[in-house]
């Protein structure tokens, strides 16, 4: 049953001078936007409140704060991990007028569930933490602010909120309510909410598909059982509109590929693409029922190309190095660093006017044109969970932005930018990964054992079909006198997309990590993740979206080795979700990826394939009509999102000791099966107990209870699938399947070739 606290109410007359020191924090000094508790050790991580420009100079008399966006509430990490006090970082974010400044921040525990219910007296002091302003122009200015708060013996339910909020437009809202988030006990990790394409492409019919509906189902589950972190896995808006209906399109209606390539990025356009990428951001996370989910789940995540333009680095060279996608990678990178970090940007962005701007090594530097009236916050540390690449990317003037930090008590999570550094025949940079690798192995030595589960996010699936043969068509000479017609006479229109020329969906294609040009580099990244988890025995599951369908792909080592899942290290499921809010690839193509699941080889020890997961359509039970061939388990074009979670409880055994959840009134014993599960003829089959009845009739499909049958530190992964596109409710069915933590000790000495 899902766990119900009772939750007070926030005291919002409650004198600030009352809760000057928190019990997990140190002092809090007006003015300053942060406090570092007493016991960290990790080092400076506030950023100071110094900045480059004045900003405007009126200032608003009301005492309102009028509101423009927000709140959006991100997760940043973990301290004092691996000791008996680790505390939760995380921030606020809010968009307000220009010449308004908000009052400081309250945030209090409201409610601390045990199995007996509430266990009163032992919840921590009120905290009261000042904004800091991390960009200010004429129009607006953004104000973070920065939560601490201790992980507890029992989950704990967190209130805050900013007084004296209104809209600009004075439409009624629930901005007078303190907002609620829940941090998980000390000895479980989170529960995890994954999403990805969360917008529409251009020319989709966004009432035909109700809008963002999937989350309102979203947000009823976490009302039932509270999600503690929710991962974007890219595209967590779409500004392709950009090109159609915003400042690109004079751009965009030049036919001579050569004067759009020669066509300045100067600063007037860029102003009117500010201004563009701003208003969508405020748009669309202001739109309901996302909004409510920003304001209550902690996010944390990554970009992709649709967050910059459709197919942002993977267009060819020569094109992608113009002056107006430079520009606009530029215009891009600014409001992702804010509105999805909470990080101040840099002070300029490209322009081909201000000629210091063309030239960086990552630190673009200021532009006096940019910054009149303008205020940007310079920050003087960066947080410890960024890995920050060396040198900029070859299309936006900026240095990527990875992520690790640990989500709980024995999940990590690896967030890989796969954006910025991209081009047509790369991902990452070798040193980049290089970086990423070095640290990562290091935080998992540092766990000592503890860490059990590594959850890669990629963006784009990994072990997924393989399209080389569409490839090798699409650029074959069949399709020159197909590209001579259209450019000619505009002939299949359509087929050819509106920047370089070429195929619309080659840039799709060469998104992909299965993309003949991105073979090398997708082996070695796969053989770095078993290296990682052989030496630290940790499970690497990965996420993946992009492909708007449903999928489970799998590595695994080659049958003929004969080693249990639980013990193999080359197990990595690819957990494949996507798209919360597009439109999905018609049935064929699901269809047509379904019949091209083949039985890969990575190399003579590693396979991998598809999972046949969708046991059923679902939309059986409700007369809608069916979203894939009878013969299709393996791919679902319909809209989704996924839930990972502990496959057990120890929250009320502080020792670690495994108790036995309840499943549907039958009791599962979360204890390591010693029961040798059968090969199967075919892998697209189970490989072990945890896959067994995958799909609508595993006990983890419905994404609330724990189903025990990933054993004592397994994971359950729902994958909610929406059932009908006209249901504005979003209602969906789940999906689910478990995932075994890694014993490779179990199977030590087995004669096996290791």
């Amino acid at each position: 049953m899902a766990r119900q606290m009772e939750l007070k109410p926030f005291d919002q007359h409650r004198n600030p001078a009352d809760a000057a020191r928190s019990k997990i924090g140190g002092e809090y000094t007006p003015g300053t936007g942060n406090s570092v508790p007493e016991h960290q050790t990790q080092g400076p991580v506030a950023i100071q409140p110094n900045g480059i420009g004045n900003g405007p100079q009126i200032r608003s008399t009301s005492g309102e704060l009028e509101v423009l966006c927000g709140p959006l509430l991100n997760y940043r990490r973990m301290s004092g991990e691996h000791t008996n006090t680790p505390v939760w970082h995380g921030s606020v974010l809010i968009v307000t007028q220009a010449g308004t400044m908000p009052e400081r921040l309250g945030l209090r525990c409201v409610g601390l569930a045990g199995e007996n219910g509430m266990a009163n007296g032992s919840a921590p002091q009120s905290q009261y933490v000042s904004g800091v302003k991390l960009f200010e122009d004429p129009r607006k200015a953004f104000w973070q602010f920065d939560l601490v708060a201790p992980f507890l013996e029992q989950e704990s339910a967190w209130e805050y909120m900013i007084p004296n909020m209104v809209e600009t437009k004075r439409t009624s809202s629930n901005l007078h309510i303190p907002k609620r988030f829940y941090i998980p006990s000390k000895h479980e990790s989170m529960r995890i909410m994954f999403h990805s394409c969360n917008g529409f492409s251009v020319g989709t019919d966004e009432e035909a598909w109700s809008g963002p509906a999937l989350w309102n189902d979203v947000n009823r589950v976490h009302a039932q059982q509270p999600f503690h972190v929710m991962i974007g896995g890219g595209d967590q808006i779409y500004n392709d509109s950009v090109r159609v209906t915003g400042p690109l399109k004079p751009w965009t209606d030049i036919s001579n590929p050569h004067k759009r390539r020669e066509y300045p990025f100067n600063e007037e356009m860029r102003a009117k693409c500010d201004e563009f990428y701003f208003g969508n951001y405020a748009r669309w996370y202001s739109t309901e029922p996302f909004r409510t989910a920003n304001a209550q789940i902690p996010q944390l995540n990554i970009w992709d190309d649709h967050d910059i333009i459709d197919g942002f680095g993977s267009y060819t060279d020569h094109f992608m190095r113009c002056p107006v996608f430079r520009g606009i990678g530029g215009v891009a990178h600014k409001y992702y660093m804010l509105f999805q970090h909470h990080l101040p940007p840099p002070k300029s962005t490209y322009t081909t006017d201000a000629p210091q701007t063309t030239h960086t090594n990552g630190h673009t530097p200021a532009d006096s044109v940019q910054l009149r009236d303008t205020y940007v916050m310079t920050p003087k540390f960066e947080d410890p969970s960024y890995i920050i690449g060396v040198k900029p990317g070859p299309y936006v003037e900026e240095k990527s932005r990875s992520m690790y930090c640990q989500l709980g008590k024995s999940v990590a999570f690896l967030g890989l930018d796969a954006r910025t550094e991209r081009t047509r025949k790369q991902i990452n940079y070798p040193e980049t990964y290089e970086l990423i690798w070095r640290r990562t192995s290091q935080q998992l030595a540092a766990s000592k054992g503890e860490i059990k589960h590594l959850i890669l996010l990629l963006g784009v699936p990994i072990a997924y079909p393989r399209l080389q043969w569409l490839e090798n068509i699409l650029q074959s000479p069949i399709i020159g006198p197909i590209k001579f017609l259209n450019k000619r006479f505009g002939l299949a229109g359509g087929f050819f997309n509106q920047f370089d020329g070429g195929v619309d969906l080659l840039d799709d294609l060469d998104d992909h990590y299965t993309a003949h040009q991105h073979k090398k580099e997708r082996k070695a990244l796969i053989l770095r993740l078993q290296m990682l988890a052989k030496e630290h025995n940790v499970r690497v599951s990965i996420l993946g979206g992009d492909v708007h369908l449903a999928a489970m792909g799998r590595f695994y080592s080659n049958p003929e080795l004969n080693i249990p899942a639980e013990s193999d290290w080359r197990y990595m499921p690819n957990i494949i979700s996507s798209a919360i809010t597009n439109k999905p690839p018609p049935q064929a193509v699901a269809n047509l990826l379904a019949r091209r699941n083949k039985i890969h080889h990575l190399d003579h020890e590693t396979d991998e394939t598809l999972l046949e997961l969708f046991d059923k359509d679902p939309g059986v039970a409700s007369g809608v009509k069916p979203k894939t061939a009878a013969a299709n388990h393996a791919t679902m074009p319909s809209r989704n999102y996924a839930i990972i979670s502990e496959s057990h409880s120890n929250a009320a055994h502080p020792n670690g000791n495994p108790t036995n959840d309840i499943v549907d009134n039958h009791t599962i014993n979360n204890s390591s099966t010693t029961t040798p599960f059968p090969q199967p003829k075919n892998p697209r089959s189970p490989l072990h107990s945890g896959e067994q009845d995958a799909g609508t009739s595993h006990p983890a499909a419905r994404g609330i209870v724990k189903s025990g049958l990933g054993g004592v530190n397994g994971l359950d992964v729902t994958i909610r699938v929406e059932i009908d596109p006209a249901d504005r409710e979003g209602r969906t069915v789940g999906y689910g399947f478990s995932v075994p933590a890694l014993n490779s000790a179990a199977y030590a000495g087995q004669g096996q070739t290791w």
